[in-house]
This record gives C-alpha cells, structure tokens and sequence, in this order.
C-alpha cells in the first residue's frame, strides 16, 4: 500500500501544482489487476485492436486509473451557454495535455525505482470508422473501481464524471481497488432522470445506445469553433451526475 500511497500523493501534488486556467476538484485514484477478466472482455465485445494490459507492457501487474473532475464552475458556464462553453472546450484541450504530462512524470519516476510503466495519450487514440479506441481510460477506471457507466455512457464516480481520466499500465503489484456494490446512476438505480438525454443537442443519445457517428459528427463541428483538438460537447455530462455520484 505505501506505493498507491505515493502514487496517490503524487498525482495530488502534480494537479495541484499545474498551470492551468481550468480549475480542478480532489482527484481520484484506482486500481486493477492486469489480469482482470474485465480487459478480456472488453476485448472480445471492442475487437481485437483493443488492447490488453500485457501487449501494452509484457510483465503488466497492475493498472493505475485516475479521474481529474472539472471545477464546478467548469460545469456551471456548460450548464448556462446554450452552446459548448468556451471553458469547458478550453478544460477538454488542458486537461488532455495535463493527463499526458502526469503520466509520463509517474512514468518517469516509477522506472527510476525500478518499476516499468507505460501509457496511452488521453485521446485520439481511437478508429474514426467505428469509432473505437485500442484502450480506453474511461474503461479502465471502471475496472479500477472509480464509478460506474450511466445512461450517457459517462464513468460516474464518487465525484461525478464531470473531467477527464488517465491510466497507465505498471510491472509492480498493487491490490485492486474494490468495484461499487451499487449504480451511481440515478436512472439506472431508481428510473428517473435522463437529463443527459434531454440535453443531448442532436439527440444522438437515448436510455438504449448512443449514436456514436452522430454524436462524433456534432464534436467536429464544435471542433470548427475552437483552435486546438477541441472536438468535445460535454451536454451529456452537465446533469445532476456532473459534479457527485446521484
């Protein structure tokens, strides 16, 4: 546990002390085993261009997710503007750089302790025909026991899923971090809400599925509007879930 404890620590101080304008909550931090059934069957259901944790990294032991959650005012300017806020599509763009920058400095200082460890960018990563990603955060976190998926697809943690995740793949063992015993959900768990459906604005999202060239469609055209990989909406995710678990 005194590894998770300094990894811990370190993405706190490393938040903490980054030079951004988007303002940012207490992270959190999970972890999996590298042999979780849950990567296998991630696997089989994506295609096989999904990765597993050991074609990332060979000795692959463990997989450290974390969750950087938005400022609540972050949440509040998308709430307000009938279009994508500015910083919402400013948080997206800083906080995909500053999951790259954690990753790599952890990365850095675990193989200095003789630990290896790798990592995915926090996005682009994915197929633009099917729209599939050879590893996703998002997933990762949830093997790792961060939250549980809602109606929007969104990872809702104790902290809402309002931010972005990161994950890297490491050689040292750490224990896993138990999973949620209940939905987070509010639809899920008592078949009220759908906020984020309500709010999707091209109505891409129903309690069913999620129209996923549709949705992606609607990104470039808010990417039009911002320099920078800036293809993020964030209308699905600024629902009572944004900021806690409902």
């Amino acid at each position: 546990m005194e590894l998770a404890k300094k990894i811990e620590g370190r993405i706190k101080g490393l938040l903490s002390s980054a030079c951004t304008i988007t303002p940012y909550r207490e992270p959190l931090v999970g972890y999996a085993s590298a042999q979780d059934n849950l990567f296998y069957q991630m696997k089989e259901v994506i295609g096989p261009h999904h990765l597993l944790p050991q074609e990332m990294l060979a000795d692959a032991k463990t997989v450290i997710a974390f969750f950087l959650p938005f400022g609540e005012e972050i949440v509040k300017a998308n709430r307000q503007e009938k279009e994508v806020a500015k910083e919402w599509a400013k948080a997206y763009e800083e906080t995909n750089q500053l999951i790259g920058d954690i990753s790599a400095r952890l990365k850095n200082e675990l193989e200095m302790q003789g630990i290896k460890a790798t990592f995915q960018k926090a996005t682009h990563n994915f197929n633009e025909i099917d729209l599939t990603a050879s590893w996703s955060h998002k997933s990762a976190a949830f093997v790792a026991g961060l939250g549980t998926f809602g109606v929007n697809k969104m990872l809702i943690t104790p902290a809402g899923c309002a931010g972005r995740f990161g994950s890297l793949v490491i050689s040292a063992e750490i224990p896993p971090s138990p999973r949620p015993s209940e939905e987070y959900c509010l639809y899920y768990r008592e078949g009220k809400c759908l906020a984020c459906v309500k709010n999707c604005p091209v109505g891409a999202l129903s309690i069913e599925e999620i129209d996923k060239k549709k949705c992606y469609k609607q990104l470039l055209q808010v990417a039009a509007l911002f320099p920078g990989l800036c293809d993020v909406c964030g209308k699905c995710n600024i629902g009572p879930c944004a900021l806690k678990r409902c």
